[in-house]
């Protein structure tokens, strides 16, 4: 058995170092032969001869042994994938030619439990039949298979049956401990210092829990504030569309061309009168509008509003050149374009109340599921006061019980340390003895340390009034400078101080000069450039004047055929549904109020919610029937961010 086992190392140590990628089988045999030379030739034909047909056959060897891996043997080592494939190439080609028996010794020299597992899997009839079957008639012919690797080792399958029954049984009579009749070590505890008993404390009082007061009412209630600030907003709100709707209805009041040349020649003259003489920043220019609000404008706004209307200017110039030049006309087109966009301006109107009423159509839905959940949160809390009671009852009496087991347990401790007192006050006088005697130690290197303090006090004092005595000798400080007087270092440009000071005093004055020049040239300019701006802003008046003018003129024009109110399938079956969702939200409500009397008055949330939704509704009523009887012309506020 040791002869074969030793055979099969030295093949699993060869197959280990092979690699197919990099390797090639006729020359690793070569190699194997040379490195095994040292062995006797019965020997190393026999290892050669194994290690050739695992070579050989490689891929049949390699497609059981991944799938004993997978299955039986995921808890063997990678390190014996070499070994498994010797002995299925030993059982599947080399059975018949060396014999059962020898076979037999072959196994028994390898390990005993991964050969009973490896063995078991591989001569079961079920995997031979199926899989392994099929895995290498990919590889060779399934005739060839069958005939000559299948059926043999089904034959041989009751054989190895036995033998893997055998080498359990060795198994499990190895595992079994061996009774020897060695003198067993008997340890010994160590002699160590006990250690002194710790001090339980006395177990604290269960604390009386006061009942807490139950939850005020006013939590679950909207603050008098946020119903103050809805209120107020409702009010600003409607106030507003008030507003908007007197400003679409008598927005013609604003067109006044003829009375903003007054107050534009007034602001003009103002602008002259308040200019300063020198001024630093670009002064802020006012301008009146026709409907006499004060405006202010800088600088870039004028200057961006004078060149919009010069190329409106130049645009309108260029069209009339055009028509004389016997262009075609656009009005046709003006025409059809204020149709499309009156459609366009329709169906938005539609959208719009559509994506309002589905809003409301999910606040009804929300509101309908808010019930439900308050109804099955109320039944969860039922249910969890009824465990929280039970749990409280049962802490109650695990604490009774802790406590009487806490009060046995200090008794016992109290009774211990009556013994400790006597070797308490005993171990106390010895520590006080020495304590007295490193208190006399340590009063006799004080004094000495005191002592020698002094004496080096003493010699300081020495050294710093011999250091005085020093200072106080004269000594002659200062040296005479004349600022008249060249340095003479040999340097270009050298000069004395007061000659520098001379002309520092002529370059500032130079310098000064220059500043004052350049701020009176900075002066000028602003002067023309505010002169400029004067004039753009004449030049703005007569076009916003002209513009007020055409607007006016298109209102009436629009005015004078008001658009007719459209209605959309979409809306209308959308309020059918919002009008079927507050029924089922009444009659749940109703319900609600037969099943729980205290959340049948519905709470002031709701009661808003639903004045908001009411009132949202109205408002946009409102602003569609002004939309209607104004059209779509520009109100006063979208005139003047044209502006």
């Amino acid at each position: 058995m040791a002869y074969y086992g030793k055979c099969l190392e030295a093949v699993i140590e060869q197959l280990d170092k092979f690699t197919p990628k990099r390797d090639n089988p006729e020359q690793f045999l070569e190699a194997a032969a040379t490195s095994l030379q040292a062995l006797s030739p019965r020997k190393q034909g026999f290892v050669l001869e194994v290690l050739s047909g695992c070579l050989e056959y490689r891929k049949l060897l390699t497609v059981v042994v991944d799938a004993f891996y997978a299955q039986d043997g995921r808890l063997c080592l990678r390190v014996d994938r070499s070994r498994f494939k010797v002995i299925c190439y030993l059982a599947t080609f080399l059975l018949e030619e060396l014999g059962f028996q020898l076979f037999c010794d072959i196994i028994k020299s390898q390990p005993v439990d991964k050969m009973c597992k490896f063995l078991r899997f591989f001569f079961n009839p079920l995997h031979l039949c199926s899989w392994i079957k099929d895995e290498w008639s990919l590889i060779y012919e399934p005739a060839h298979v069958k005939e000559n690797w299948i059926d043999p080792l089904i034959r041989w399958q009751p054989e190895v049956q036995e033998l893997i029954s055998h080498l359990e049984g060795a198994s499990v009579s190895q595992s079994s401990p061996l009774k020897t009749k060695a003198k067993v070590t008997e340890p010994k505890e160590f002699n160590l210092t006990a250690p002194k008993p710790r001090t339980i404390p006395a177990p604290e009082p269960v604390p009386v829990v006061a009942k807490p007061r139950p939850v005020p009412q006013s939590t679950y209630r909207t603050p008098k504030e946020q119903q103050q600030l809805e209120t107020v907003k409702r009010y600003n709100r409607r106030k507003a569309e008030e507003l908007l709707l007197r400003a679409n209805v008598e927005e013609l009041r604003c067109a006044m061309p003829r009375s903003c040349r007054e107050p534009l020649q007034g602001s003009k003259q103002q602008l002259q009168l308040q200019f300063p003489p020198r001024i630093r920043k670009t002064p802020k220019l006012t301008f009146y509008r026709p409907d006499s609000v004060l405006v202010k404008l800088n600088t870039t706004a004028i200057l961006r509003e004078g060149a919009l209307y010069q190329r409106q200017v130049e645009q309108e110039l260029q069209r009339v050149d055009k028509l004389v030049d016997g262009a075609g006309d656009f009005s046709e087109f003006l025409e059809w374009q204020k149709k499309m966009q009156a459609k366009d301006r329709e169906e938005q109107l539609a959208a719009g109340e559509c994506r309002r009423l589905q809003g409301k159509l999910s606040h009804e839905e929300a509101v309908l599921a808010r019930q439900s959940l308050v109804q099955e949160n109320k039944q969860k809390a039922e249910q969890q006061k009824e465990q929280m009671a039970k749990l409280m009852l049962q802490h109650a009496k695990r604490r009774l019980q802790e406590d009487r087991s806490r009060k046995e347990l200090v008794e016992q401790v109290i009774e211990g340390q009556k013994n400790v007192k006597a070797a308490q006050a005993k171990l106390v006088k010895g520590r006080r003895q020495t304590v007295q005697e490193v208190i006399e130690a340590s009063r006799g290197l004080l004094q000495r340390r005191a002592q020698e303090a002094q004496e080096e006090q003493r010699r300081r004092c020495e050294l710093i009034s011999q250091l005085r005595a020093l200072e106080t000798q004269p000594t002659r400080k200062g040296k005479l400078v004349d600022l008249t007087q060249i340095p003479s270092y040999g340097l270009e440009g050298e000069m004395s101080i007061v000659e520098l000071r001379e002309r520092l005093a002529l370059l500032k004055e130079n310098r000064r000069r220059e500043e004052e020049e350049k701020r009176d040239q900075i002066i000028q300019g602003k002067r023309t450039k505010s002169q400029e701006l004067q004039d753009t802003l004449e030049q703005i008046s007569l076009c916003r004047a002209a513009m007020g003018r055409s607007a006016a003129l298109r209102w009436e024009e629009k005015k004078a055929a008001p658009a007719a109110p459209t209605q959309d399938e979409r809306v209308q079956q959308l309020r059918r549904r919002i009008s079927e969702r507050a029924a089922e939200r009444s009659k749940q409500a109703a319900l609600l109020h037969v099943s729980a009397p205290r959340a049948a008055r519905p709470k002031p949330r709701a009661q808003l919610e639903t004045q908001h939704w009411l009132e949202q509704e109205r408002s946009r009523e409102r602003r569609l029937r002004a939309l209607q009887q104004g059209g779509s012309g520009p109100g006063p506020a979208r005139r003047l961010e044209a502006a």
